[in-house]
């Protein structure tokens, strides 16, 4: 039997019964600390709460999906916790962040005094930080038992989550892994870490305070969502932080955290010397969206349910890190998910290829639940305000404004037939008659919306642009003459969009044409010849080429005046302030 079964169906159901482990558990390697502590926390911190909570609070598919919404509540009642592992012994004052030591086995012999001593030891400093109602309960439970042995560490978990800080597992002096520690906090320079970053990616300058208020915020969320998070609680950010200092000193890992309001196992591991980041995956339960008929159906056939009657599944998602481009179209795209799967709430064992969170079928039909005011859920709108259902117009237009900020990449990428679609739904509602009078009283609302829509339609030409840069149109390699034409008639349509202007994007269009004019093979053979020696292709490419320069200017006059314009208004409110 696997460690798996043995810790999640001992007794024959998932969620009942705690007891140590029948035997040795001789683990030395991460990855088999890893699955065994999967089955141990996804059996103790997700299953049995979901049975034992009233209402459990399920992680809605789309809460999974980069970019990550902010928190609004606190399950108090859920648990939550930290631990760090290294497949190393601890070199306990050489360690780069503080906690209790708790003593390896030392020998085989249960009668050994050095044994029963670091035992009582180990009994102490455990009892000594719970909570004082847990205390004797745990000495009385625990007083003939090895705290140490990862046997007994699913018996221990109830009482390792009522301790505020996290615990540490390494090895012992067999190379197998033990509880090492706990109490541990973990090293959170979020200040130097964040400025540091900043100045990485270009978006901070040493002592530039102006520039460090406009995108302070930005850099915070960016550097986070790197690690699989919002702008969030203590615990989760010094996990995150730690993970990644982990990482860079090339120090094998595995991190992992549970927040009381994400409900969410978050597991970091160290991906090897040559990477910047650690691996990311998330496991939690959610609920399979009803219209996925192909997938509930794999799912029901191979007992992939945990709950069957509500749809419930155990997920794990796994993400890929993007390096920041400021060139990029999608330059806030820190995090995209890499992998899906389903794991079987008995065995363990993987189910993958089916698409549960990133269904577009899914996304289209909560939009137009959205536009009908048949949403039920839960949206956080602009990291403050938590709106319930869309009974009113007022409510609508706040969650659209979410949905489509939260998808905004995704809709960016996806086809032109899907984003036909989306336009349809969202035009009919914000241009119907109607709800003139409504929209009359939530006229920034509207606005809002439109700007945010706008934004992504002109996002979508501006990564097209990318593409032809690259000469790739629609999938297909295509030749320098049709990728200057093609990039004349987008930029044409473009220039009479920017009624909405949004600096990021002219500033990407502007570099993006400039790397195009200055294409070398494109100049050596078509810009800098004399004309008598091109061809009538050729003469047409330079006439393009042209005109793709002075589109170029025109774009920069854009930028120059609006971004005046917008340094006016302010000095002038300034002034007006000042003389009120």
């Amino acid at each position: 039997m696997s460690k798996w079964e043995e810790v999640f169906s001992k007794d024959g159901l998932p969620w009942q019964a705690d007891a140590s482990l029948s035997g040795h558990v001789g683990i030395s390697t991460l990855e088999e600390l890893k699955r065994f502590l999967d089955a141990v926390h996804i059996r103790q911190c997700l299953v049995r709460p979901y049975y034992e909570t009233k209402n459990y609070p399920l992680v809605e598919a789309r809460e999974l999906l980069p970019s990550f919404d902010s928190d609004m509540f606190e399950h108090k009642s859920l648990p939550g916790f930290a631990l760090v592992a290294f497949a190393r012994q601890l070199e306990y004052f050489s360690e780069i962040f503080q906690f209790d030591k708790v003593y390896p086995p030392l020998t085989d012999d249960v009668d050994c005094p050095l044994e029963n001593q670091a035992m009582e030891q180990n009994l102490l400093t455990l009892s000594s930080r719970l909570p004082r109602t847990h205390q004797e309960i745990f000495r009385r439970q625990f007083q003939c038992m090895d705290t140490a042995q990862m046997e007994n560490y699913p018996l221990l978990m109830p009482y390792l989550l009522n301790m505020d800080r996290a615990h540490v597992l390494a090895w012992d002096t067999s190379s197998r892994f033990h509880l090492a520690g706990i109490f541990a906090s973990f090293p959170s320079d979020v200040d130097t870490e964040l400025k540091r970053f900043g100045m990485q990616i270009g978006k901070f300058v040493y002592g530039d305070s102006a520039m460090y208020v406009r995108n302070r915020i930005f850099v915070y969320q960016y550097l986070m969502e790197l690690y699989g998070f919002p702008i969030v609680s203590e615990r989760r950010t010094s996990s995150a932080l730690f993970a990644r200092k982990l990482q860079k000193m090339n120090e094998p890992f595995l991190l992992r955290v549970l927040g009381q309001t994400d409900r969410t196992l978050t597991t970091y591991t160290f991906s090897g010397n040559h990477n910047f980041y650690p691996m990311l995956e998330k496991i939690a339960l959610v609920a399979v969206g009803e219209g996925q008929d192909e997938s509930l159906e794999t799912i029901r056939r191979d007992g992939y349910f945990l709950d069957e009657s509500k749809r419930v599944v155990i997920i794990k998602i796994t993400y890929h890190q993007h390096r920041f481009n400021q060139d990029n179209v999608h330059q806030d795209r820190a995090l995209s998910v890499a992998a899906q799967e389903l794991l079987h709430p008995l065995t363990g064992a993987v189910l993958s290829g089916l698409n549960i969170i990133k269904d577009t079928r899914n996304m289209f039909l909560h939009l137009t639940d959205i536009v009908q005011g048949e949403f039920f859920g839960r949206t956080v709108y602009k990291r403050t305000e938590l709106v319930e259902n869309t009974d009113t117009d007022e409510k609508r237009l706040k969650v659209l404004s979410s949905w489509l900020t939260k998808n905004q990449r995704r809709i960016i990428c996806y086809s032109d037939e899907f984003f036909v679609k989306i336009s349809k739904v969202l035009s009919g509602y914000l241009n119907d008659p109607e709800h003139t009078e409504n929209f009359e009283a939530l006229r920034n609302l509207r606005q809002e919306v439109l700007a945010r829509f706008s934004y992504i339609q002109q996002a979508r030409s501006v990564r097209i642009l990318a593409e032809l840069r690259r000469r790739t149109f629609k999938g297909a390699r295509i030749g320098y003459r049709k990728a200057l034409s093609e990039s004349l008639n987008l930029l044409t349509e473009l220039k009479f969009e920017i009624v909405n202007f949004f600096p990021d994007l002219v500033d990407i269009i502007i570099a993006t044409l400039e790397k195009i004019l200055q294409d070398r093979y494109l100049r050596r053979n078509y810009i800098d010849p004399p004309q008598a020696s091109l061809t009538s292709a050729g003469a047409e490419l330079r006439k393009n080429y042209g005109k793709l320069v002075a589109l170029q200017d025109n774009f920069k006059a854009i930028r120059k005046a609006r971004l005046g314009r917008e340094t006016r208004n302010v000095s002038t409110a300034r002034q007006d302030k000042q003389h009120g």
